[in-house]
């Protein structure tokens, strides 16, 4: 086609949609949220590429440009758009009637347009900047959208001149090139380019990232944030972003001066707080390091009449705070402000009741570190030199004459009735997967219950057909394993005979005509249903159910795990003694003894639900064993998680403050 397109002026009410247009049978490059950019580009800067159409049935039909057409519409339909009606006139350019090329004509116009280079892009934003003097905020409008979005763009933009030029170049990738953006000074950015690419060896976007650090701390890093007041009133030099949380704080020497005084201030208030002997800080807990130090616990002691009065309190107002958490109806946000208050009255009550003895206190003391973006204190250390010299005390172990009962793992009757609960269902579901050998169970019971004398074999099951009323404090949030495995092997059963029409004696001559392993399965199931509460058997009471557990029941983790709503429960003392004593994850107890309880029974119910990939053989073998000791079967050893000698630093758990 020879013939030029002629400019024309439209009202956007005269426009229509054109049958030849590449995207008509895509109506969703149309829709509001894919062309939110243009409808925003448009209303602040007017349109800028006129529209290719052609007059079809009285109306100019849109050839090229349906979602500019598409955002027009949407603009005059929105009342919060000023001067955008469907009278207002915009630039076209008309192609002729007789043309016969018109779908190449609107084919041509998407895709002969190439995209535009990412790079072009954040230098584009950037000059809108530092020449137009826009903000992040007025650019987020004009283009429809996020300021996060512009920010990102903004801060590569203004990379060094030559490290840009290398990625348009190919010389490295788009990632590396952003990485630079980690510091703001343009001079850092170049040095650090230059000598990462002096042997010509190949860029990797940590690397970059890697070499940044050594340069100074962003103001949006935990440590940048927590310093940067005392760090400003000190004339420190900040390398200022455009965008200022990315500014970074230059003299790392005086972010570390800086933060080491704040450790220490924390350190000695808490030292002077309780009475240690000293006081330390450190940024980071060398868990190496600190492998010799022993450790000393505050042991019980009798609150005077205002501190029992104070305990007897707080005793009342768990039990009332308690009773609201067991509200299902409660919103997520009313249940975690219960148990932010719940955690800080525990910590009162222990505070009131425990103490470390005069003797500890005065070899022991407090060291200050930095983790995951807060102070944290480490109490109770004692130093190799302050340690008494006892035969057989391996270095690394810690101290514990100021270990007390209260460090002991104890189950307050009301827990102890749930796991009996809990015991139970699992023992009817390992029931329910061994039918033969329940039925063997039932059928003994009942002949020898009738034919002997004495008081039967066991009373652990109820033979007379009646199903055990099961309660619990928590049941919607106990682990449903068990209950899952009785439900799969109900589904499983031959209820055909169980029909409510026919006569007892009908229904006995088609249950007799079952199969042996169907009526196996029968019984069992409803043997199944009459367990009763239940601990782990004594050899000397029952040694019937106790022999049958360890047959059918062998590992009670194979029907329950233990959750959150165990894991609720217990003391935050007894839940870092179990992480590091009895699972052996001591740097992990240390580590969590400086957080709330909330956050210690969430990591519990995480690390029980799927073990952690970084978990030792003997670690994963312990979590996959671990249960309260009266949960399991009767006769098992205890599992070891760590073999018969302790190694360095894994006696050490950390304290409950």
């Amino acid at each position: 086609m020879t013939q030029a397109l002629q400019p024309v002026s439209v009202a956007i009410g005269d426009l229509a949609a054109h049958p030849a247009n590449v995207r008509a049978q895509s109506p969703e490059a149309y829709a509001s949220d894919t062309i939110a950019h243009l409808k925003a580009s448009i209303a602040v800067l007017g349109l800028l590429q006129p529209l290719l159409v052609q007059q079809i049935d009285g109306k100019f039909g849109v050839l090229a440009g349906g979602r500019r057409h598409a955002a027009l519409m949407e603009l005059v339909a929105d009342k919060a758009a000023k001067g955008v009606t469907s009278r207002t006139k915009i630039d076209c350019r008309l192609v002729p009637d007789d043309c016969d090329v018109t779908t190449a004509l609107s084919l041509a116009e998407n895709i002969t347009q190439a995209p535009m280079n990412a790079i072009d892009e954040f230098e584009a934003f950037a000059r809108m900047m530092e020449v137009d003097g826009q903000t992040p905020e007025t650019i987020a409008k004009t283009f429809g959208t996020t300021v996060a979005a512009v920010k990102g763009r903004l801060r590569y933009g203004l990379i060094h001149p030559e490290i840009r030029a290398a990625a348009r170049a190919k010389a490295i990738t788009l990632d590396v090139m952003k990485a630079f953006a980690d510091h703001p000074s343009q001079e850092v950015q170049k040095e650090v380019f230059d000598a990462l690419t002096k042997e010509g060896s190949y860029l990797q976007a940590y690397t970059v990232r890697n070499a940044l650090k050594s340069r100074g701390v962003q103001v949006s890093d935990d440590i940048g944030a927590f310093v940067r007041k005392d760090y400003e009133a000190r004339g420190g030099a900040i390398a200022a972003d455009l965008l200022d949380e990315h500014s970074v704080l230059e003299d790392s020497t005086l972010v570390e001066t800086i933060l080491i005084e704040k450790l220490t201030a924390a350190a000695e208030e808490a030292r002077a707080e309780v009475g240690f002997a000293w006081a330390d800080a450190v940024i980071r807990y060398d868990y190496a390091a600190m492998a010799e130090f022993g450790r000393v616990y505050p042991g019980p002691v009798e609150p005077d009449e205002s501190g029992q009065q104070r305990v007897d309190e707080i005793t009342a107002e768990l039990e009332k705070l308690e009773r609201e958490m067991e509200n299902e109806d409660l919103a997520d946000e009313a249940y975690n402000a219960l148990y932010e208050r719940v955690d800080a009255l525990e910590a009162e009550a222990r505070d009131l009741q425990e103490a470390y003895s005069i003797a500890d206190l005065a070899r022991s003391g407090v060291i200050a570190t930095w983790a995951q973006g807060k102070i944290s204190l480490h109490v109770g250390l004692v130093r190799p030199e302050d340690q008494p010299e006892r035969s057989g005390n391996a270095p690394g172990t810690s101290v514990d004459e100021g270990a007390t009962d209260s460090d002991e793992i104890t189950y307050p009757a009301s827990l102890t009735e749930d796991l009996k609960t809990e015991r139970a269902m699992a023992l009817g579901a390992a029931m329910t997967m061994h039918p033969e050998a329940t039925l063997d169970l039932t059928l003994f019971k009942l002949v020898t219950d009738v034919l002997t004398s004495g008081m039967g074999v066991t009373q652990a099951i109820k033979v007379d057909a009646r199903q055990e009323y099961r309660t619990h404090v928590k049941m919607d949030e106990i682990d449903g394993t068990s209950l899952e495995q009785v439900a799969s092997a109900h589904d499983a059963l031959d209820l055909s005979w169980a029909d409510d029409a026919k006569s007892p004696a009908d229904q006995f001559a088609q249950f007799r005509a079952l199969d042996a392993h169907e009526k196996a399965k029968l019984v069992a199931y409803a043997t199944a249903a009459t367990t009763q509460s239940c601990l782990a058997r004594d050899r000397q009471r029952d040694s019937l159910m106790h022999d049958f557990e360890i047959e059918v029941m062998p590992d009670i983790r194979a029907h329950w795990t233990p959750n959150a709503a165990l894991f609720n429960r217990f003391k935050k003392a007894w839940l870092l003694k179990i992480l590091g004593e009895e699972l052996g994850l001591t740097q992990e107890a240390v580590t969590l003894a400086s957080s709330t309880k909330k956050e210690v029974v969430a990591f519990c119910d995480k690390l029980f639900a799927e073990p952690f990939a970084t978990l030792t053989d003997a670690q994963r073998a312990a979590v996959a064993a671990w249960c309260p000791p009266m949960m399991q079967t009767s006769g098992t050893e205890p599992f070891e998680a760590l073999g018969a000698e302790p190694t360095e630093g894994e006696t050490e758990v950390a304290e409950a403050a």
